[in-house]
């Protein structure tokens, strides 16, 4: 599984199906390798990425990530393998535990230990399968025992959140041969106070979540920087900043330490579309 070096990230959950069309083709224009999207509250993942395979030519799409609690192992199997049979093997099946929230709450099941209840899903699409060595299928990493997982069963890790210190120590952990797409929020704007409001409401939501505290403590930020909305040397991290160079040089910081693809998620008001589009053309050549 070959990637290009320069990805996207975005939540399809923002546009309707009528606008879905129009995006893609403007990522395809702009020579974007992958699309990488979440599966959340609002479209199921698969049935998504059918429909924007079919409307794409040569753009890879990758789940990143949908649940395991969304579908048992045989049907995730059945579904990657019938959309690249269907679309010129262009899909990734990106995999995660989620987070208690989505998989209690809205779900209704019981969220297990993370590492076993991977690796049981891992061998159920896996495990003794004709060529499932080769199979397109990474998963969410962030943690040590999970990137190590990662790349003992799957062609790779999907790090969210994370700095470049945090990528270079996954390919430590990894070796040279694991695959791993970090992604990165960005906000094009040399505006500081602007910037930092963007990220805070941003990164707002992760910051009630376990799992990502848990790995931000991890990574050297302390408590007092996850407090209050986030210190500002944790939403410039979490939310690179500046002018289109500024952000480039950025982001080529996850390539340096190891990352094989920059997933570039553009961070914008809502609604500003052409705000997210501006963004992606200004970095299409990272």
């Amino acid at each position: 599984m070959k990637l290009g070096r320069v990805a996207a990230w975005y939540g399809m959950d923002k546009l309707t199906g009528a606008q879905i069309p129009g995006f893609l083709a403007n990522l395809e224009r702009l020579g974007y390798d992958t699309l990488w999207y979440p599966e959340s509250r609002g479209f199921e993942s698969f049935s998504l990425a059918s429909f924007m395979l079919a409307h794409t030519r040569k753009l890879k799409l990758g789940s990143s990530i949908t649940s395991i609690y969304a579908r048992d192992a045989f049907a995730a199997r059945r579904g990657m393998i019938t959309l690249n049979a269907l679309h010129d093997n262009r899909f990734i099946l990106g995999l995660g535990v989620s987070h208690i929230p989505m998989v209690e709450g809205m779900r209704g099941h019981k969220y297990e230990k993370p590492i076993p209840a991977m690796r049981t899903y891992l061998d159920g699409i896996c495990k003794d399968q004709e060529g499932s060595a080769e199979w397109p299928v990474m998963i969410a990493a962030l943690r040590p025992r999970m990137l190590a997982l990662a790349a003992s069963h799957t062609r790779g890790a999907l790090p969210y959140n994370a700095t470049p210190e945090h990528t270079a120590s996954a390919r430590k952990i990894m070796g040279p041969d694991a695959l791993i797409v970090a992604e990165q929020k960005v906000y094009l704007s040399t505006d500081p106070v602007k910037a930092r409001e963007m990220g805070r409401k941003e990164i707002s939501r992760y910051l009630a979540l376990p799992n990502y505290c848990n790995h931000w403590l991890e990574s050297g930020f302390t408590q007092a920087d996850l407090e209050n909305g986030g210190s500002d040397r944790f939403v410039d991290a979490m939310i690179n900043w500046g002018d289109a160079a500024t952000l480039k040089a950025k982001l080529r910081r996850h390539l340096d330490a190891g990352a094989n693809q920059i997933a570039i998620q553009p961070v914008h008001e809502d609604g500003d579309f052409g705000g997210r589009d501006a963004t992606l053309a200004a970095l299409a050549d990272t």
